[in-house]
């Protein structure tokens, strides 16, 4: 009876029928009462998503596995101090961690949560050198800023340990539980970067979950034993905040206070069927994810004309910008190549990109035509381009007598042979380097770096939604809106019902202001997934482009209730209370962004401004400067910067910002339009002349440009000269404020300065 029961259970939980896999568990559990049974039943529970009845299942259990389950559902319910003391049992201060690999990767989630980054760090690397095929924890360190290059985490040393887990011990699924000696060879590599950024609590983002290692193999109930993990695919498992409940084995679990149902249920990945034991939980932590930059505003000359202190109010670092169908604005043609568009559509990712750039609010500067060059390279598929630079890391030793002497080995229930093994080690992890890679390099704002890593991948990978996400995002970092359109419509046509990527995706249409596109976007968004943080933010940049700000700022609310750790959420929260001028609620919101994520730089970013717009100076260059320190490479940031540093009297190190930023991206006409103003105020009148001589040519039809020279002309006493740029800047139709402003200097135009700052 016990093993019909659990065939059945096993069964049913392939077939995702998860309330028929409760009910027979609970009768199996009744009739044979035992702590393995106990581990299955808790396993259903855990797959239907009810974490909190597995939570009281398995509370004062003793054996490893049940330790795991358990510390799995207090991580479900955030109760990330229980899920500690689970898995460093109190009784065995130097015991090991259930599960090793799955054990350590979980264990470093917790540390990240409750801010130990080092600890953190270090189980992650733990978990990488138990399983180099633990993708998730290298993730992890990527965005912690500690990750290694990918080709030593996923070197020599990773195809050693993966083939010594299959020639070794030639099960179905080699053991992740290595000894000493091996670790010892795993783990030679440094481990020693550290970032400078200590990690706040930190959740997930939506549907798109990094995951534990799920396959427990708790379930060889009827020969009674408990297995160790194998990592499995991810399931769609929810946190719970539900309090805890009194223990119960009925069928009828009382229902979460915030359950977040996902509709395609949860990868299961269950043995033979050959009596073998098997696999009964997959269950995955929504591990929190990538929070990324909010690029909007970028292109906004900010500040008031004649304003020397501050810029003026903006909600994103690059909004207004992107496509502007303006008729009054003029197009300025240059030659660029794109070197990332090599797959994506049978042309370029776009032929002629065209890039807005916004001096003023309301009001556009010069289209830029960017006909791209042709990549004529010929693609070289498949395995040899991966294989082939893994030829020469993989050892001669015994990995090679084996291959010599023919050895087999069961993998997955099919036996191979030792070549197969080590061949399809060397591509598996070419295949990872290279992701790794790019994936590393993205986290580090190295953006046309990992976009060129991606361009080494197959076709087939380089195809697939989670490649075009990240090319779009990192579009997105370098502010070129039309490519990253382009990416992430090519990973919406792939994968229509991924939500990875879709709020940085929502940004993108909000910056190039594509209402149409963006209102269907979070119709779509919305009827996939109501309970995703992603189809919410979409819907508030529908409402913000549209500047209902107050409705806007209801959806951000939304999302942020939905997921809590959600930092994007809680920055575009921030970015509405600014537009809304409640300036206190928006340094909250900023702060919240940054409790869950330290290097969340835009919230630094936004946090900065608002000091800017209430002139505390020395504040803002504080958090400017932590945003550069996170991303110094954005030349937006370099520009606020530097304008805080002139506020603070320290012009000529703005200055020398103001020529990085310019460096970085000159075609942003920020940091040439602030180098202006400071070296007006500096009374260095001819080169602040011939920087804007040289901005006229980016933004011919910026009316601020022509303001600004008029009032040097006027510094200088040339009258005639100052007339005539203010009334180019007023045929340029600027803002009423603008106009405002341009005829009050008119009229004072013989005015001595001195008497001028008197008035």
């Amino acid at each position: 009876m016990e093993a019909i029961l659990t065939e059945r259970i096993q069964n049913s939980l392939r077939y995702f029928m998860f309330k028929n896999a409760i009910f027979l568990c609970e009768r199996l559990c009744a009739e044979f009462p035992s702590e393995v049974n106990l581990q299955l039943l808790a396993a259903c529970y855990l797959q239907n998503n009810q974490a909190y009845s597995a939570y009281h299942i398995l509370k004062g259990t003793k054996t490893a596995q049940s330790r795991y389950l358990f510390a799995i559902s207090c991580f479900h319910m955030d109760l990330l101090s229980e899920a500690e003391t689970a898995l460093c049992h109190s009784n065995e201060p130097g015991g090991e961690i259930p599960n090793g690999a799955a054990g350590h990767y979980l264990l470093g989630l917790i540390y990240r949560y409750t801010d130990r980054k080092k600890s953190a760090i270090h189980h992650f690397r733990l978990a990488l050198s138990i399983d180099p095929l633990l993708w998730a924890a290298y993730e992890e360190l990527s965005i912690l800023g500690a990750a290694e290059e990918a080709t030593a985490v996923f070197g020599e040393a990773a195809a050693l340990c993966i083939q010594k887990q299959y020639m070794h011990h030639g099960a179905a699924s080699p053991n992740l539980h290595i000894s000493s000696e091996d670790y010892n060879l795993v783990s030679s590599r440094n481990f020693a970067s550290e970032d400078v950024y200590s990690r706040q609590f930190k959740h997930t983002q939506g549907n798109n979950y990094r995951d534990i290692p799920g396959n427990y193999h708790a379930a060889a109930v009827s020969s009674g034993a408990v297995a160790q993990p194998q990592n499995g695919g991810p399931s769609n498992t929810s946190f719970y905040n539900t309090p805890p409940m009194a223990s119960q084995l009925s069928t009828v679990a009382p229902p979460p206070l915030c359950r977040n149902v996902q509709p395609n249920g949860s990868n299961l990945n269950t043995g033979n069927t050959d009596g073998s034991p098997r696999s009964v939980v997959n269950t995955t932590i929504q591990a929190p994810r990538r929070k990324f930059v909010d690029e909007g505003k970028l292109r906004k000359i900010s500040g008031r004309l004649f304003s020397d202190s501050g810029p003026r109010r903006s909600t994103r670092l690059a909004g207004d910008s992107g496509a502007n169908t303006n008729a009054n604005t003029t197009s300025v043609a240059g030659n660029g190549t794109n070197s990332s568009s090599k797959y994506l559509g049978s042309s370029k990712l776009s032929s002629v990109a065209l890039r807005t750039v916004t001096l003023r609010k309301g009001q556009s500067r010069a289209n830029e035509n960017i006909e791209e060059g042709i990549r004529n390279e010929a693609f070289d598929d498949a395995r040899s381009n991966m294989a082939s630079t893994t030829s020469s890391s993989f050892p001669s030793g015994d990995v090679r007598s084996l291959d010599q002497d023919g050895a087999t080995v069961l993998v997955g229930g099919v036996v191979i042979s030792g070549s197969k093994v080590i061949s399809g080690t060397s591509e598996v992890l070419g295949l990872l380097r290279t992701l790794g890679e790019g994936y590393r390099l993205s986290c580090l704002y190295r953006c046309q770096d990992a976009l060129d890593t991606y361009l080494r991948l197959p076709h087939r990978h380089y195809s697939t939604s989670w490649v075009l996400s990240q090319i779009g995002k990192a579009h997105f970092e370098l502010v070129d809106y039309l490519e990253a359109d382009r990416a992430f419509c090519l990973a919406r046509r792939v994968s229509p019902y991924s939500l990875e990527g879709m709020d940085v995706y929502s940004t993108v249409l909000y910056h190039l202001k594509e209402d149409m596109k963006l209102s269907y976007l979070a119709q779509e968004l919305i009827s996939t997934d109501r309970l995703a943080p992603q189809s919410w933010c979409a819907m508030g940049n529908c409402y913000s482009l549209q500047k209902d700000h107050e409705t806007a700022l209801k959806n951000f609310q939304r999302a942020v209730q939905l997921n809590s750790k959600f930092a994007y959420a809680h920055t575009l929260c921030g970015h509405e209370y600014v537009a809304l001028e409640d300036f206190e609620n928006g340094i909250k919101c900023y702060q919240n962004a940054l409790r869950i994520d330290s290097r969340h730089y835009n919230a630094w970013y936004g946090l900065g401004m608002i000091y800017l717009r209430q002139e505390k100076f020395e504040f803002s260059e504080h958090h400017f400067g932590m945003a550069f320190q996170i991303n110094p490479r954005s030349s937006v940031i370099m520009s606020y910067l530097g304008t805080a540093l002139h506020a603070l009297k320290k012009s000529e190190d703005a200055i020398k910002i103001m020529d990085r930023a310019i460096l970085a991206d000159r075609k942003n006409p920020l940091p040439m339009y602030q180098k202006a103003n400071i070296l007006m105020s500096l009374e260095r009148f001819d080169d602040a002349l011939e920087v804007l001589e040289e901005l006229k040519e980016y933004a011919p039809r910026e009316s601020s440009v022509y303001a600004l020279m008029g009032k040097i002309y006027k510094r200088r006493n040339m009258h005639e000269k100052a007339m005539l740029h203010f009334g180019i800047a007023l045929d340029l139709k600027p803002s009423a404020t603008d106009v405002a402003t341009i005829k009050a200097a008119i009229e004072k135009l013989h005015v001595p300065d001195e008497l001028d700052d008197n008035l």
